[in-house]
């Protein structure tokens, strides 16, 4: 594989990040030889402009987004790798699946696909294009910049049974989380690194309020010890005071929830992980350690992002003759 590489960083700071991942660019180029830094470099050399340029201004209007771009990579990653089936619409597909319910962010996806077949039709992969998005997210939040490579092709199959299997749910343990992480090539560390997503995005009050609750003479009680209790008293305030809990959101991050940083790390220390999942990577030693070096130093955080990052991003990927290149993210041509 020939990499090729573009950065507005100082000369000296970019050469010291090539030869921090070398290692990691060697493990893809030896496994992905169809994958490239700079793929659609003669076919279609704006692509990843079009791809950035559509995802900032979607977040003009509307910053959620950026968020649910970010957690759209997991949900297709995941289930059978990066090959953007999570898009597909249609009974009995991922995108059906009440899993994936909650996911957000699809009409960027699809309208950059859309920008992209007028200039270069039938040449950037919808694949591509979300793992690109999801990137550009992180970058516009003030998250690290990452090269990533691209040639992905897009599957052709979406099942909805594929997907519980392969997602991680609110209420798993480390050693189950340990195991989906594993079986995707993963190690305890991306795991740890990866839930720092959690730093940005919004979580539906159903997905982590049965930590409390209120008993029947209308006292608040914390079900779940792991959770600071004024957080705790914060968090189902807000969820109560809903006409439709089900519908209200609430901030991963509670401290600076519009910024991708290491404060997630942080707040898992001062016992505010949203999740079930945040708060039990505090219980074990195997993620603790990890949980407390990310919280002290932002710079190795998002050195260990780039490279988790990138590890996530060619799970399973289609290349070659495999696959297709859609016309519409949202259907198999």
């Amino acid at each position: 594989m020939t990499f090729s590489f573009s950065s507005c960083r100082p000369k000296s700071s970019f050469i010291s990040s090539l030869l921090l991942f070398l290692p990691l660019l060697l493990l893809i180029s030896s496994s992905f030889a169809d994958l490239s830094f700079n793929f659609y470099g003669n076919s279609c050399p704006g692509a990843e402009f079009i791809v950035r340029n559509t995802v900032r201004s979607a977040s003009t209007t509307d910053l959620s987004v950026l968020g649910k771009l970010l957690r759209l990579i997991f949900h297709d990653c995941f289930v059978q790798g990066c090959d953007g089936s999570v898009l597909i619409r249609g009974n009995g597909t991922e995108r059906s699946d009440p899993g994936n319910a909650s996911l957000g962010g699809f009409n960027v996806i699809e309208s950059a696909k859309n920008v992209l077949e007028i200039v270069c039709p039938g040449i950037v992969s919808c694949a591509d294009i979300l793992v690109l998005a999801a990137r550009d997210a992180v970058e516009a939040l003030g998250g690290p910049v990452v090269a990533i490579p691209t040639g992905r092709r897009d599957g052709t199959v979406s099942v909805a049974e594929n997907v519980r299997p392969n997602i991680i749910d609110t209420d798993f343990t480390v050693d189950k989380m340990i195991n989906v992480f594993s079986s995707k090539g993963l190690s305890v560390q991306d795991l740890v690194v990866l839930s720092g997503a959690h730093t940005i995005g919004a979580a539906h009050c159903n997905t982590f309020n049965s930590r409390f609750k209120i008993d029947p003479r209308g006292n608040f009680e914390l079900v779940d010890a792991s959770l600071d209790n004024s957080y705790a008293q914060t968090l189902l305030n807000k969820c109560s005071s809903s006409i439709d809990p089900t519908a209200t959101v609430v901030n991963n991050d509670p401290e600076t929830s519009s910024t991708f940083d290491n404060q997630y790390y942080r707040n898992l220390q001062a016992h505010k992980g949203l999740f079930q999942t945040d708060s039990a990577l505090m219980e074990d030693d195997r993620t603790r350690k990890i949980v407390e070096i990310l919280a002290n130093d932002e710079e190795s955080f998002f050195e260990r992002w780039t490279e988790s990052f990138i590890k996530m991003s060619v799970i399973g990927v289609r290349v070659g003759e495999e696959g297709e290149i859609r016309r519409s993210c949202s259907f198999v041509n």
